[in-house]
């Protein structure tokens, strides 16, 4: 018996119209990032855009976390939270956005500030963060945005140093755009000014690729901690699983970074510095699950809370600039699947007690040597050359 042609032709339309939906389903899913960004572009120039109200720093109402000290050698922390405003509205974020300031206080700060916040009052400003869109690409107006960012920053360091007094042992910290912005910090506060490197702690740039043709120039006065002893030096690294090309390409290559003329520059082919957290030293030595102290998803929790870590879970190693990890074995210490998720600082730090106990070695070493220099003599000034000078003699008053 013969198919009814009606039929076929009706069931050769659904299937065309199924395949039809199967490659467009595929094909959203491989742009999914691409659709997503798409979606976050403000749809108007840099140039031309009204940003957001700035931040009055003399005020709490400027900070997530602003310290209170109870001694006088106690370090201050300056930490800049990383990417939290996906974009769409908005080239830079304001500073009121609901779900944005969620992230910092629910996310950011017990996960990544927290591990710093042990050793040292934490200050964490609140700024108009460049939008999750602009890091996505690199066209001219994310640039602005970028930098637009970085100004806020630099103010709220301002206002830090005249809080916390000249004298006190500073930890800066970064994740993300946050570390772009702690790296910029170190071009423009640090880098020329000796009274603020001798107090330097270090500077934990985590998550931002950080070339390094900056230490052969503009950062050469703040070397690259060599080993966990090291103080007045910077830990750095940008980690990735061997397996995740595209992360990879972004970190070596799509990426921006500042230049020593307080440009900003592609990543490429500057070579990036990496710092082992889990061996606290600028090494190639594959250090082992064995070795590291334990991540934390640390999620809701209070800044000042200490959550029990998960040790054991990845190991790690520093290779071409990238630090490669194991998959974590704990659920809590693996990446979601989200949108530009690439691009994102994930809701855990796998590092957690390690860079607690990094950072809490680093104070009590540069406190130390902090205590024995302002036992030292002061320098003398400048020898000065003295003319001779006639000597005038007094009258003897008797020959009056």
């Amino acid at each position: 018996m013969l198919a009814n042609p009606t039929s076929i032709a009706r069931w050769m339309i659904i299937a065309g119209g199924l395949g039809l939906l199967v490659i467009s389903t595929l094909a959203s899913w491989l742009l999914r990032d691409q659709i997503f960004q798409t979606f976050q572009d403000p749809g108007e120039p840099f140039q031309t855009y009204t940003p957001p109200a700035p931040a009055d720093y003399a005020t709490t109402d400027a900070w997530f976390a602003q310290g209170n000290f109870s001694n006088p050698d106690e370090a201050a922390v300056f930490f800049v939270h990383p990417t939290t405003y996906t974009g769409g509205a908005n080239w830079n974020g304001e500073l009121d956005k609901e779900s944005a300031v969620r992230e910092v206080v629910d996310i950011a700060l017990p996960n990544y500030a927290a591990p710093f916040a042990r050793s040292g009052e934490l200050f964490a400003p609140r700024y108009r963060q460049a939008a999750l869109y602009a890091f996505m690409n690199n066209r001219e107006d994310s640039v602005q945005a970028r930098m637009f960012a970085y100004e806020d920053v630099a103010r709220a360091f301002d206002t830090f140093l005249q809080q916390i007094g000249p004298d006190r042992p500073i930890i800066l910290a970064g994740v993300g755009q946050g570390g772009f912005h702690a790296l910029g910090l170190l071009l423009d506060r640090f880098s020329w000014d000796e009274t603020l490197r001798v107090r330097l702690v270090a500077a934990y740039i985590i998550d931002a690729p950080v070339p390094l043709d900056l230490f052969s120039d503009a950062l050469a006065p703040i070397p690259p901690c060599e080993t966990s002893e090291d103080v007045r030096c910077v830990l750095a690294y940008s980690y990735a699983q061997p397996e995740e090309s595209n992360r990879i390409r972004i970190l070596t290559e799509r990426t921006m970074s500042w230049t020593p003329d307080r440009e900003l520059a592609f990543v490429e082919g500057r070579g990036l510095l990496c710092i082992n957290p889990v061996l606290g030293a600028r090494t190639s030595e594959y250090a082992s699950a064995r070795q590291h102290r334990g991540g934390v998803a640390a999620e809701g929790l209070p800044p000042d809370t200490t959550p029990a870590p998960i040790p054991g879970q990845t190991g790690a190693q520093c290779a071409d600039g990238i630090l490669f990890v194991d998959e974590p074995r704990h659920r809590d210490l693996q990446r979601p699947n989200r949108l530009a998720e690439d691009f994102r600082e994930p809701p855990f730090n796998l590092f957690y007690e390690d860079l607690r106990l990094d950072a809490a070695q680093r104070v009590f070493t540069l406190t130390s040597i902090l205590q024995e220099e302002r036992r030292w003599a002061p320098p003398l000034d400048d020898i000065e050359d003295v003319e001779d000078t006639p000597v005038v003699p007094i009258p003897d008053r008797r020959e009056f």
